[in-house]
């Protein structure tokens, strides 16, 4: 009996192992299948001298680019991922840099996405996480156009209000939300700007709607704007820590100033490390500030609204003394491929009981609002760079002289 068992069992066995194998052959090769990316669709902003691409995805990807001829144009094949169902595969465009993206299933485990070029002279591409999206920067040669000296005098500012919508930034102690500051702010600042009819001043939002950070850049590049300003109130998970701060758009090894990037950008702050050795990002953060000598202008303008919003909030007698942080630099996503000089300014620590209630005062935004422009007319004034600038101060030169 024992004996005819133990056969029978072997028999079972032999038969039952193919059976096992073949579903967790099948079963691993369903996983495998699960895990690849969706790329979920694309999206695009262009102007005459500036296209961005953003590939929308479940996750963020690896991917390798190159450029072909006859006809030519870009492709990125994006590893492990599939396309998802219902998106648009072509995007005609024909602003002068791209004819149309395409996108398909090039393998089964790579979607290739293929830029058809027109006329460009460089571009750049960089992921971001939360939510992953591949974004890729096209330029096109910058074209001069002729205008009236009238309209040539005007300096074109883009604010940025962060956060908005359903994302509320830093929320202080007492339930203030640095969406509701910051939008307050800037609306302050573009009525005290507009005072001056040189300066020409849009938001990227003017009410409570949420923006993603790379429709904020595009924003100031399709504006072909003089500066970029973003503006938010900072965190810290010590009540205590206070003060003002103004960053720039480079590289950094302060695990402090990389930690307020990633809650600027909803990332952790590991991810944050993480991005910072990617050489691709450094890459583009350094040809992205030699471009136009924008590196240099922006440290300029960092320091002149640094120091006058220090200078100023400290003036006022109801205010306690404000702790200068300094001018600071970190990967900020908002700034990645801005054209023109551009900082982002911390205005007060939400996070500080103190400094929340300073916050929530009219008087004390009001006062921030008015360093701030004076802090962007000290730099306009003194340090002329900007064309428009030049071309007035010129003009006035000349007519001084022919008096």
């Amino acid at each position: 009996m024992f004996v005819n068992l133990t056969f029978n069992s072997k028999k079972i066995f032999q038969k039952i192992v193919p059976f096992v194998l073949v579903c967790l052959f099948s079963l691993t090769s369903l996983v495998i299948a699960s895990g690849k990316i969706d790329v979920k669709g694309i999206r695009y902003w262009s102007s005459p001298d500036y296209t961005r691409i953003v590939v929308d995805l479940s996750d963020p990807i690896e991917f390798s680019k190159n450029r072909l001829s006859n006809p030519d144009r870009l492709f990125f094949d994006l590893g492990n991922t599939t396309m998802a169902k219902d998106i648009e595969t072509k995007l005609p465009i024909g602003d002068g840099i791209l004819k149309a993206v395409r996108a398909g299933q090039f393998k089964p485990d790579t979607v290739r996405v293929v830029l058809d070029l027109e006329n460009i002279s460089d571009f750049s591409t960089f992921m971001l996480d939360s939510p992953a999206r591949l974004v890729i920067d096209v330029y096109g040669t910058k074209r001069e156009m002729k205008k009236p000296e009238a309209v040539l005098a005007k300096r074109r500012i883009i604010i940025d209000p962060g956060h908005g919508g359903h994302d509320p930034g830093a929320v202080g102690y007492k339930g203030l939300y640095e969406k509701d500051v910051v939008l307050d702010i800037a609306l302050k600042l573009k009525k005290l700007l507009l005072s001056d009819p040189l300066n020409e001043v849009f938001l990227t939002r003017e009410t409570d709607v949420f923006m993603p950070l790379e429709e904020r850049t595009v924003i100031a590049n399709k504006k072909n704007a003089d500066l970029f300003l973003s503006i938010h109130a900072n965190a810290s998970p010590k009540r205590k820590t206070r003060g003002i701060e103004t960053y720039l758009l480079n590289w950094t090894n302060d695990v402090e100033a990389m930690r307020v990037a990633a809650r600027e950008n909803a990332i952790s702050l590991k991810k944050m490390k993480e991005m910072q050795k990617q050489m691709d990002i450094l890459e583009i953060i350094k040809s992205d500030l030699v471009r136009e000598n924008k590196r240099d202008e922006s440290i300029k303008l960092a320091h002149y609204i640094q120091k006058t919003m220090v200078s100023t909030l400290n003036n006022d007698n109801n205010n306690k003394d404000i702790l200068d942080l300094g001018v600071k630099q970190a990967l900020f996503y908002v700034l990645f491929g801005a054209r023109m000089p551009s900082v982002l300014v911390e205005v007060s620590f939400i996070s500080n009981p103190e400094e929340e209630k300073l916050l929530s005062q009219e008087s004390y935004r009001i006062q921030i609002a008015k360093a701030i422009a004076e802090g962007l007319n000290k730099y306009i004034t003194l340090i002329p760079s900007i064309p428009a600038v030049q071309k007035v101060a010129e003009s006035r030169s000349a007519k001084r002289h022919s008096r």
